[in-house]
């Protein structure tokens, strides 16, 4: 299975080599996301799962938001939220690196999705809120469980709780980024091709094991250990040996 190019739409696609970039593009509504830009973005997800060509995905906006969260007319119509499960689906158990971007706005998905992303890059004035409770809804993407992982539970229940906004820069200090850099897609896009020069089967591995439920230490290193086991005999360890005898870069991609 193979990434097909969407080069216009409320969705762009691109494809350099082993990286995709994945571009919410509706500006006129600040990429808010219909239930249609959902479904391309998971049916991109899974296509670059299938195709071991692939290492990362990139996720970005255009104009001045990242997504101002989800399009609430095309909610509030009563449409099936196939579309939004279906990425929630996607982005949760993807297998390739995922690399976001956030170029401004990011509201209540915008942020959410970040907790499924490998690593996160923000514009220092860019602008996150979750105000779920504001609006009479609950949090979702799994963010009462996640979101207080990684910056604190009293952290999370201020963000959640009050729907105060933060900034790129706060988003960064609290963990909840890698960094605040501008402009942020050339950085993000520096680091996906860091990423596309690892072997692809072990980056696929490894991400595995950081996302792996089993949270008990021993169980932990069970995994790892088989995990090691099969990568002994891989390929990629054999490349990279055979590299670093000869004295050269080793190639992982053929």
């Amino acid at each position: 299975m193979s990434i097909t190019p969407v080069p216009s739409g409320d969705v762009t696609v691109s494809v350099d080599g082993p990286i995709v970039t994945a571009t919410f593009s509706r500006p006129e509504k600040r990429n808010a996301l219909t239930q249609a830009m959902y479904h391309t973005v998971a049916d991109t997800l899974e296509a670059a799962d299938a195709d071991l060509g692939i290492s990362v995905v990139v996720l970005t906006g255009s104009g001045v938001a990242f997504t101002a969260g989800n399009d609430l007319a095309d909610f509030a119509s009563g449409a099936s939220l196939d579309g939004v499960q279906h990425f929630l689906d996607a982005i949760s158990t993807v297998k390739v690196a995922v690399v976001a971007a956030v170029n401004g706005i990011a509201v209540g998905v915008g942020l959410t999705m970040l907790l499924h992303c490998d690593l996160v890059y923000v514009e220092p004035d860019a602008v996150f809120s979750v105000p779920f409770v504001s609006l009479g809804l609950v949090p979702e993407a799994g963010s009462s469980l996640l979101l207080p992982r990684v910056i604190g539970e009293r952290r999370a229940s201020d963000l959640l709780l009050t729907g105060r906004r933060i900034t790129g820069a706060e988003a960064a200090e609290w963990g909840l980024a890698n960094a605040a850099v501008s402009p942020v897609l050339d950085v993000a896009l520096e680091a996906a091709r860091r990423l596309s020069l690892q072997p692809p089967l072990a980056l696929r591995a490894t991400k595995a094991l950081l996302r792996s439920d089993d949270t008990t230490v021993a169980g932990r290193m069970m995994q790892e250990m088989s995990c090691f086991a099969d990568a002994l005999i891989g390929p990629e360890f054999s490349e990279a040996n055979a590299a670093r005898t000869e004295k050269r870069d080793p190639v992982f991609r053929r």
